[in-house]
């Protein structure tokens, strides 16, 4: 049996340009708080991730800024190193990658919710930080193994269709947030069903929310924490402007 969502999807209002961009400024500064804070625990999950990838290269970048300058010098670094750490290395980047991709989803998912709480004045429990990843691990593994590998297609095919499936791929963590029992061929279908019926509009405000969320960066980069959900929110307002919410639907 379809999933309601389908039928909601067919029967969606045509999202507005201006008024989901006015009313996600209008929000944001509500949550801003709570945004810094969901930025910061994002950033504290990504620094191990960093750590791992980049301290076993250290002695070779040591190695080679001691010989900068050095016409006849051959970096012998990374030749001295065995086969199998580089494999064992490349696997735990694999790992911590996923692992990474699962949290940063669950954070997401909880600032999602709490748009929704500040929004229409709910107070709809929205778990912890975690709470999405504790209860949804496989799934959000799945849906990061199948986003990936539609976006990787997508740039083989001479980066153009990354403009068409990035409005889809937008929407996946939305739908699967607010309607978690949905199954990941389910909620990539209702994506692209929702992002083919509404691309150009919904395009324009991904495009300009993401700029809106890189602004940060003018200030030293530092100002990207408390820029970066905005984008979340336009994504919260596409969702509620097109499909709604439903008792039914949501967990």
């Amino acid at each position: 049996m379809e999933h309601k969502i389908f039928q909601k999807i067919e029967q969606s209002a045509k999202p507005d340009f201006s008024n989901i961009i006015s009313k996600s400024f209008d929000l944001y500064k509500k949550v801003i708080s709570e945004g810094i804070v969901h930025s910061l625990i994002g950033l504290a999950v990504v620094i191990p991730f960093i750590i791992v990838i980049y301290i076993p290269l250290i002695p070779g970048y040591i190695d080679m800024a001691e010989h900068l300058g050095e016409t006849n010098y051959q970096p012998t670094f990374f030749e001295d190193v065995a086969p199998a750490m580089i494999v064992v290395w490349a696997l735990v980047v694999v790992v911590m990658s996923f692992i990474m991709q699962v949290l940063n989803v669950s954070i997401m998912g909880h600032f999602l919710k709490l748009l929704k709480n500040k929004d229409l004045g709910t107070n709809d429990d929205i778990g912890g930080y975690f709470t999405i990843a504790k209860t949804h691990f496989s799934k959000i593994v799945i849906l990061t193994l199948a986003t990936t590998g539609i976006a990787l297609l997508a740039a083989c095919a001479c980066y153009l269709p990354i403009f068409y499936v990035m409005v889809p791929l937008t929407l996946v963590i939305p739908l699967f947030v607010f309607n978690p029992d949905m199954s990941v061929g389910d909620i990539i279908k209702a994506s692209f069903k929702l992002g083919n019926k509404y691309w150009l509009i919904l395009f324009g405000i991904i495009f300009i929310s993401s700029m809106i969320s890189s602004l940060g960066m003018i200030a030293c980069y530092i100002g990207i924490i408390a820029t970066m959900f905005f984008s979340y929110v336009a994504s919260y307002y596409i969702y509620k402007d097109t499909i709604a919410f439903d008792a039914h639907l949501i967990e």
